[in-house]
């Protein structure tokens, strides 16, 4: 019987670059007010939102995708030809194939890199995190490009008024390559299908094709239901996070949570019992939820600021529609 040669990858992974793109439009809450029933004051004690940023006809998936990459790249010192692997995570790339992650992966100028798509909401960044560390250790590729984009624009129902206010577009990327020490920790990842109708698509395409509905889908959520799921349970899986990667909240630098609610975002920090000293990402409130691109987005944010630098350890959990969730420790690039 024949041995398989063993493969020869890095010993660890971490986040070399890190990049983001938000729409040039922003929308403030007063827009959302002219289809819904609310205030300005009522968004941004439910949701800490208080503009979100939509895309217009050139700003598609791959078009930001690509813009957020180049950026990365750029920030991780490489080329875009050493990009072994393009993982995509999206839910508003309307074409069910192929993946558009073969077009950005051409576009970007890789020479032929492993290309495809995943679909975990919210989580989605960290799933595709966890596959790009994966990769790098098993020997498949040196470098991984990970994005998390969404237009959720365009599957936002303008008139619900329990989640017209969420919901921004923007595209966030990172690349993930070779390490001598460990920098991505162990991911507490999994799912409660039991859960799928808290979050979901409104109807399926198929409705839509046939005349069943008139209404384009969207996105819709039963709010309380979310809300107690994330704080109680999502604080757990952090804690579970941090045991992994075999640290406390008190050595922990930077927290970035998903950007869904900034009210999770406050009972998550109270319940997970973090020092004063860390720096919490808050980037919902200029840029609203953008799912899968959220986490990257304010990892970018956080280290164009100064408020977080580089080699800080932070602990990045998401969360959302399936409902799904992935949470894991790293040094920041």
């Amino acid at each position: 019987m024949a041995k398989i040669k063993p493969s020869k990858g890095a010993p660890y992974a971490r986040i070399l670059g890190v990049g983001g793109y938000r729409p040039i439009r922003v929308v403030p809450n007063e827009v959302i007010l002219e289809t819904i029933d609310s205030s300005d004051e009522w968004i941004r004690s439910r949701s800490g939102i208080e503009t979100r940023h939509w895309a217009n006809d050139e700003e598609t998936v791959a078009a930001m995708s690509i813009e957020a990459s180049g950026k990365a790249i750029a920030d991780a010192g490489i080329s875009a030809e050493q990009i072994g692997g393009v993982i995509v995570s999206t839910v508003s790339h309307f074409k069910q194939t192929p993946a558009i992650a073969t077009e950005i992966a051409d576009k970007l100028g890789t020479n032929k890199a492993a290309a495809f798509d995943i679909s975990a909401g919210c989580a989605g960044f960290g799933y595709g995190l966890t596959l790009a560390k994966g990769m790098i250790v098993e020997g498949s590729a040196e470098y991984v490009l990970v994005i998390g984009v969404e237009r959720l624009s365009d599957l936002t129902d303008l008139e619900d008024r329990a989640t017209a206010f969420l919901f921004g577009d923007g595209a966030g990327a990172v690349v993930v390559g070779p390490a001598q020490e460990p920098a991505i920790g162990p991911t507490v990842w999994g799912s409660e299908g039991d859960k799928s109708e808290t979050i979901k698509q409104t109807v399926p395409w198929t409705d839509y094709r046939s005349g069943e509905v008139a209404k384009f889908p969207a996105i819709t959520q039963e709010g309380q239901a979310v809300f107690r799921w994330a704080v109680f349970e999502m604080a757990k899986v952090a804690k579970e996070a941090l045991d992994a990667a075999g640290i406390t909240a008190d050595d922990l630098d930077v927290f970035i949570p998903h950007q869904a609610n900034e009210r999770i975002i406050d009972s998550m920090v109270k319940t997970l019992k973090l020092p004063e000293s860390v720096t919490v990402a808050r980037d919902v409130r200029t840029t609203g939820n953008t799912s899968a691109a959220s986490i990257p987005l304010a990892m970018e944010r956080l280290l164009a600021t100064g408020e977080a630098k580089s080699g800080d350890t932070a602990l990045v959990i998401g969360f959302g529609a399936g409902l799904v969730y992935a949470a894991t420790v790293v040094t920041l690039p």
